[in-house]
C-alpha cells in the first residue's frame, strides 16, 4: 500500500502559502496584493491554479470569484521541509541540522529560552 503524500511545495509555492496561512482564505487579487516579491496578477493565477492541481491548495467559487485556501497547516509543511532537509542533507541527524543552524545564524536570547526549554522538556527536566 502507498502513501499518497502532498508534494514539497517549490519556493514560490511556499510565498503564496504563506499569505494564504496569514489572510486566511483569500482571492487571486487578495494573494498577488500580499505577496512580497511582486510578480504578475497572471502567473499568482496560474501558480494558484497549479497548487489546486497539487492538492496544496483548495478552491472554492464564491459568487463569480475563486477562493483559494491551504489544504495543510503551516506548521505541517514546515515540519515536512525540516525532514526532508534533515535527512537529505545532514543524514538524518537533528543534532547536526540543529547545531548548523544555530552557527549560521545565532538565535537570539528569547530564542534560546524557548529552545532550553524545548530540551528540557524533551528530557524530562523540570528546571
Amino acid at each position: 500500500m502507498t502513501k499518497t503524500t502532498t508534494p514539497q511545495p517549490t519556493p514560490a509555492e511556499l510565498g503564496i502559502l504563506t499569505v494564504l496561512w496569514r489572510l486566511g482564505p483569500a482571492t487571486v487579487r487578495e494573494v498577488h496584493a500580499a505577496l512580497e516579491h511582486p510578480v504578475g496578477y497572471t502567473t499568482v493565477l496560474k501558480f494558484l491554479q497549479i497548487m489546486t492541481e497539487k492538492k496544496l491548495v483548495r478552491r472554492t467559487e464564491s459568487g463569480r470569484t475563486h477562493v483559494y485556501q491551504p489544504v495543510v497547516t503551516e506548521e505541517t509543511t514546515q515540519r515536512r521541509m525540516v525532514s526532508d532537509l534533515m535527512d537529505r542533507a545532514f543524514g538524518g541527524s537533528s543534532a547536526r541540522l540543529v547545531m548548523q543552524a544555530l552557527s549560521t545564524k545565532p538565535a537570539s536570547p528569547e530564542e534560546l529560552r524557548e529552545i532550553r526549554r524545548l530540551l528540557d522538556g524533551l528530557n524530562g527536566d523540570s528546571r
